[in-house]
């Protein structure tokens, strides 16, 4: 028997059953399995659709079953008025009719087709179902139901008008003040929540108010001096509220928690490095400082070192990146203020040539926008500041100018105000919660006016509105969002706060309905007790009563309740004699008659008594009488003596 050739195998018996064994699989050699993956994809698609259709349609089904249920209980428990119950009658029908349809076609739409007659109104189909779900009772007629929309159209018309009118949603119907004390208050900060204001001015002292913890008396809870005897330019709460960074004349800014205790302070840079990105921390004074909107500890400060740098709390003996505004020569140029975006994405800084840089915060070496001329030259910009969808940049000169920019054009402004004199190198701006205006302060001269509070509205940049603070200039201001209520630092050492009752939420409303507290005169006697636990018995301190026990003890004791005697004046009176007569006579005798001065020689004076003191000794001498020796002087001769006395040999040698 012949062995068939590889071809005639393969085509009769298929595969050798020897490469199977020896594979250790059968089936090999067969075709493999293809997969069409959109093919499946689109069937799972539709499947998924199908389901979703009909459980929409049970869905509804339910819905216009429960509706119906609570229509019938309704005009069972209420008789309605012919209106009413033709409207109820109504959308039953058509309530009925688009369940018929929805179980016939897919499309909804199909139910008001089938309807005979002009379609219903709306207020009229969903009358029903409205009070059915509030559970408010009779069903009203229809016209009724058309005025109640009249009236909420003209309500919503007159809203529409005061949204258009951004000036009667600033909050300034009341003031409070807070006394900071005689100098500039030259920094404001408010936390988030809008519990607690912190002040900073020139007098180096940064003080705490509690707008839940004050009454009427508004004083500061806490004062104290974090950076001795340096000005304080800038504070500002992180946005968890829980620290302060505080920024002032010196080249070290400071964090401080919400109790006033140090966290940290940024380390000082050495000074004799020309590349100021390789030293660890600013070398000259600082100007302002700003926290980033969303990372927790992260914040950033400018200084006239012609840096601005970014740090973490967790790491303050280096920062953390350096930006170096230049000049479009290459040149440095000091920044005078500096700020985040709303989304912390860039970093703004204006500079004393009177440009504007704005730089991405994860690239430092060049600026993504630069505006050489946004500002005059030479003139300090005392506040950049973005609006709240972070698009427009307002910019605070110092050249008397508030300008508006739009970052995704930034050849030029699209709105200057000039006439805004402004003196102080921290004089900044802000933008209202609702992005419809923007605020910032004048300055004037001692006795020369007032300060202003200007408001101009953004779309049109026109002087809209404006706030007398007082007779000195108007340094900070500070527009809560939260609270609706703008805070106002002055010159002379005041800081305001304006509010509305009704615009307003909490914060000056907290305290001004506070009585204020007045000392009583208990508190006023108490004495420090001294706590002594360890000494014996006889040298402790009674232990310290309640002031009022105490005083009602004294009260009843006959020693301390006795009152002095007034002096006696006149005669006198009660068995005692006055210390004079109550006549002319008498008082002319005690105050003039009886003057002894003495205007003579002193020396004269003393030696007046001399013999009578010899010849009658009284203090001195007879307390020495016994031990004292006799006196024996030497008896002095006049010249004429010792002439007569003199020895012949010496007359005769003369």
């Amino acid at each position: 028997m012949e062995r068939p050739g590889p071809t005639e195998g393969a085509e009769t018996s298929g595969p050798d059953p020897q490469l199977a064994v020896t594979m250790g699989f059968t089936g090999f050699g067969k075709k493999a399995r293809t997969f069409d993956l959109e093919a499946m994809f689109e069937q799972t698609r539709r499947t998924a659709v199908e389901r979703s259709r009909k459980t929409l349609e049970a869905r509804e089904k339910e819905e216009e079953m429960n509706r119906e249920k609570e229509l019938r209980r309704q005009n069972e428990d209420i008789e309605p008025t012919s209106s009413g119950s033709n409207v109820v009658r109504d959308c039953s029908k058509s309530s009925s009719s688009d369940t018929s349809s929805s179980g016939s076609e897919e499309s909804s739409d199909s139910s008001d087709d089938e309807l005979i007659g002009p379609p219903l109104p709306p207020t009229m189909a969903e009358e029903p179902v409205d009070r059915m779900e509030q559970a408010i009772g009779r069903l009203p007629p229809p016209l009724h139901e058309e005025e109640e929309d009249g009236d909420d159209d003209d309500d919503d018309g007159g809203d529409s008008e005061e949204e258009e009118n951004p000036v009667q949603k600033i909050p300034d119907s009341h003031e409070i003040t807070l006394k900071h004390g005689t100098k500039t208050v030259s920094a404001l900060g408010l936390d988030p929540s809008g519990a607690r204001l912190v002040t900073g001015g020139y007098d180096y002292d940064v003080k705490f108010w509690d707008f839940a913890g004050m009454d009427a008396s508004f004083k500061a809870f806490r004062s104290l001096q974090p950076c001795e005897c340096h000005q304080i330019k800038s504070l500002q709460y992180s946005n968890t509220g829980d620290m302060i960074l505080v920024v002032s004349g010196s080249s070290q800014a400071k964090v401080i928690d919400r109790d006033g205790f140090e966290v940290m302070e940024c380390i000082k840079g050495d000074q004799y490095i020309v590349d100021m990105a390789n030293t660890k921390g600013h070398t000259a004074m600082l100007h302002t400082g700003s926290w980033h909107p969303k990372i927790k500890g992260e914040f950033m400060t400018c200084s006239n070192d012609a840096t601005v740098r970014t740090w973490e709390v967790e790491n303050p003996k280096k920062q953390k990146s350096v930006f170096k505004p230049r000049t479009m020569q290459g040149k440095k140029v000091i920044p005078t203020t500096c700020t985040y975006s709303r989304d912390g994405n860039l970093i703004a800084a204006a500079c004393q040539n009177g440009s504007i840089q704005i730089w991405d915060r994860n690239l430092t070496v060049h600026p993504k926008f630069h505006y050489k001329q946004a500002h005059d030259p030479g003139t300090d910009t005392s506040c950049v500041a973005f609006s709240y969808d972070g698009t427009v940049l307002a910019s605070r000169g110092g050249d008397d100018t508030l300008k508006l920019w739009d970052i995704r054009q930034f050849n030029k402004p699209l709105f200057s105000a000039s006439g805004l004199p402004t003196m102080f190198p921290m004089t900044d701006c802000c933008f209202s919660p609702d992005d419809k205006l923007i605020v910032t302060g004048t300055s004037v001269q001692r006795g020369c006016g007032s300060g202003k509070l200007v408001f101009f509205e953004r779309r049109t940049f026109q002087r809209v509105y404006e706030i007398d603070i007082t007779d000195a200039s108007v340094v900070r201001c500070l527009w809560h969002p939260k609270l609706n209520q703008i805070m106002v630092g002055t010159g002379n050492g005041l800081a305001k706060v304006y509010y509305d009752p009704n615009k307003s939420q909490r914060g000056a409303k907290l305290c001004v309905v506070k009585t204020q507290r007045k000392a009583k005169q208990a508190e006023t006697l108490t004495q420090d007790y001294i706590i002594t636990p360890h000494a014996l018995p006889m040298f402790r301190e009674p232990r310290q009563r309640s002031t009022r026990k105490q005083l009602e003890k004294d009260r009843l004791d006959p020693l301390k309740s006795h009152k002095p005697e007034p002096p006696v004046a006149g005669p006198g009176r009660g068995g005692r004699v006055g210390t004079h007569g109550g006549t002319l006579s008498s008082y002319i005798v005690k105050n003039i008659a009886l003057d002894k001065t003495d205007d003579s020689n002193p020396r004269e004076a003393i030696l007046r008594h001399a013999k009578a003191a010899e010849d009658n000794p009284y203090w001195v001498s007879p307390a020495y009488s016994k031990t004292q020796p006799k006196a024996m002087f030497a008896q002095v001769e006049s010249d004429d003596e010792e002439a007569k006395n003199e020895p012949e040999w010496k007359k005769r040698k003369i």
